[in-house]
């Protein structure tokens, strides 16, 4: 089976080929603001280098939030358009569940939501879910857990596991393109604004 994952959630852009449980092609670097300049090249290298075409693609892995909502929007685009083009099922993973994957305990992963917020959400070493995926005060965070993986938040950077998020959810069902949306946690600013105005 051949595996793309893609993840621009975070300031660091993730993109990997999987390709019979071996990755072929890892690209895991800190763009922040390149994000969206960055990806497709990126992504053109990644087949290139694997020697495979992206219709030999058999499941397309993408991140669909929390985190950046322009870094979201980057890679949700294009892998919402490959799968369409392409006919190929897309499943969709939490960033959080991402930064927990390299540990082998229970874990928070947090990224920061500025203003004093955190997107925050506990996992096991299995990746089940122990505490959904929030918006939260960061002061408001001890019914979390232990707090491990951290995003801008910390020197303790997340570590990725992707053939452990890979594995998990390989047999997950793909999600039909146009319900794939972006999970952000909370309203944009310019939602916040309409509704702020609405209320005064």
């Amino acid at each position: 089976m051949k595996y793309l994952f893609v993840s621009s959630a975070t300031a660091n852009l993730v993109v990997a080929i999987i390709i019979d449980g071996k990755i072929t092609y890892l690209f895991n670097e800190d763009c922040h603001v390149d994000t969206s300049s960055k990806i497709m090249p990126v992504i053109d290298e990644a087949f290139r280098f694997s020697n495979i075409k992206p219709s030999m693609i058999d499941k397309i892995f993408v991140v669909n939030g929390p985190g950046s909502f322009t870094g979201i929007r980057v890679g949700l685009t294009f892998c919402k358009v490959m799968s369409y083009c392409l006919n190929i099922p897309i499943v969709t993973i939490s960033s959080l569940e991402v930064m927990a994957s390299g540990f082998e305990n229970d874990v928070t992963s947090l990224i920061d939501a500025r203003r004093g917020y955190v997107y925050a959400g506990s996992y096991d070493k299995d990746l089940n879910i122990l505490h959904v995926d929030e918006y939260v005060l960061f002061d408001n965070l001890d019914t979390f857990g232990v707090l491990v993986s951290y995003d801008n938040l910390s020197t303790v950077k997340p570590k990725i596991n992707l053939l452990k998020i890979v594995n998990k959810h390989k047999d997950d069902e793909g999600i039909l393109v146009h319900n794939v949306n972006p999970n952000y946690l909370k309203l944009t600013e310019a939602e916040e604004k309409r509704l702020n105005d609405k209320e005064s």
